[in-house]
């Protein structure tokens, strides 16, 4: 159980502090490091949802089909998309939940039968409860894109890093039709100068430019850090997780510097100072409470850095700041989780998008234990891919050849040791 410890109770006010400490803090960027420790809860959120972007991707794709249905040659065209593993076969893939996806069989234009899939009653219902939602929170969403492009300098996004992000704001599988062409009052696609289609926010919306942090400072900020604009974030630990006086004592001076809203200029701040560092976290704080789920992949942000106006290697603030973030490692990829956000597994604030993508995450897992009682064939190449698929918790050997997963996150940390632009296949 998550250990809520708000350091905005600090001693001492933001004056006292800024007397005492402002020119270690702001004028240099101390150098602290904090290990990184495992969460098995905040774990478990990730790996819960192992296949479910994936499925809910071609779910979405088989019912924009005519008839509801596609030949496997069709769906393919789209596994760049699906972020499967290579050697694992698309049909495959389909084949390991019966209960969502359905499998017959068409003649190609040579005569050849190719394996079709359509979906079950019980997935088009749920698309459809999803395209309701969709419809009755399209201004939720229409805000939460518009306050994604406020974040950055031009209030501009390349179309594909918009479409990385997708899935975790919770935006229509066909956005582009569906929401940006319905709405060129607020949006138009741009052309950028590395010749790729970017998304622009027309004009400056004021309502929105207030973060989340600065919507809870009334109840849950010291009335005195709110008029000195020092605010604190809300800070976790996993049960024993072990802080350094040392570390204690940098955090709550931290907690106490002056707070940029990202929503401001910040160009006059200094990149080697905590101040900055300060505001990269805010930053980041906001973009997770854009997602629906408060989590995405470490590389999604990657290609942030230029339209934000970050500086080099700002991904770096996950590490040194785990009360506040926490990556985790599970599904061979980093997941960045808001810890905040969450009450051991559960949201605390749970859109309705996250209802149906639970209901779907658990029609999954009763799939391969239907087909286990005979429901479907089970060959042997599926229940090896079963096998593989399981997930353990612990310190064996993984498959990756780290003897632990600590080993795991400090090599893939250095993936990101620069931050530099990371091309994605769109």
């Amino acid at each position: 159980m998550l250990h809520r410890l708000l350091l905005r109770s600090a001693a001492g006010s933001c004056s006292e502090y800024r007397k005492a400490y402002s020119y270690q803090q702001i004028f240099s960027l101390v150098n602290v490091k904090l290990k990184w420790a495992k969460d098995k809860v905040l774990d478990a959120v990730v790996a819960g949802e192992k296949d479910l972007k994936a499925t809910c991707f071609l779910l979405s794709t088989i019912a924009a089909a005519p008839n509801h249905c596609l030949p496997i040659y069709r769906l393919t065209r789209s596994r760049g998309q699906v972020g499967l593993p290579r050697d694992l076969k698309l049909s495959t893939f389909l084949r390991r939940y019966p209960n969502i996806f359905n499998e017959s069989y068409v003649l190609d234009s040579g005569g050849t039968r190719v394996p079709s899939f359509g979906l079950t009653l019980e997935a088009l219902n749920i698309h459809q409860e999803e395209l309701n939602v969709l419809q009755q929170n399209e201004f939720d969403i229409l805000d939460r894109l518009c306050k994604l492009l406020m974040l950055t300098r031009d209030r501009i996004l390349p179309l594909q890093t918009v479409d990385q992000l997708k899935w975790d704001m919770g935006l229509p599988y066909d956005y582009h039709d569906s929401l940006i062409l319905h709405h060129t009052e607020l949006f138009s696609f741009v052309r950028l100068p590395d010749d790729r289609v970017g998304l622009k926010l027309l004009s400056w919306i004021d309502r929105l430019a207030i973060s989340k942090l600065q919507q809870n400072a009334a109840s849950q900020q010291r009335e005195e850090d709110v008029r000195n604009n020092c605010l604190a974030f809300p800070i976790g630990f996993p049960r024993g997780f072990g802080l350094k006086r040392k570390c204690m004592e940098w955090l709550k001076e931290w907690q106490m510097l002056p707070y940029t809203s990202p929503y401001l200029d910040a160009s006059h701040l200094d990149p080697r100072t905590d101040v900055c560092e300060k505001r990269i976290v805010g930053v980041f704080h906001e973009l997770l409470h854009l997602t629906i789920q408060k989590k995405t992949e470490r590389k999604n942000v990657s290609n942030l850095r230029k339209p934000l106006s970050l500086p080099q290697k700002f991904t770096k603030v996950f590490e040194r700041h785990p009360g506040i973030f926490y990556i985790s490692m599970k599904c061979d990829t980093q997941t960045v989780i808001l810890r905040e956000a969450y009450d051991r597994q559960q949201l605390l604030e749970k859109h309705p998008l996250v209802d149906l993508r639970e209901r779907l995450s658990a029609m999954m897992k009763e799939g391969p234990l239907d087909r286990s009682r005979g429901v479907c064939k089970k060959t042997t190449s599926t229940a090896l891919e079963d096998k593989q698929s399981e997930l353990i918790y612990g310190d064996e050997v993984t498959r990756n050849g780290f003897s632990s997963e600590e080993d795991l996150y400090h090599n893939l940390h250095s993936e990101y040791e620069s931050d530099d632009l990371i091309h994605h296949p769109s």
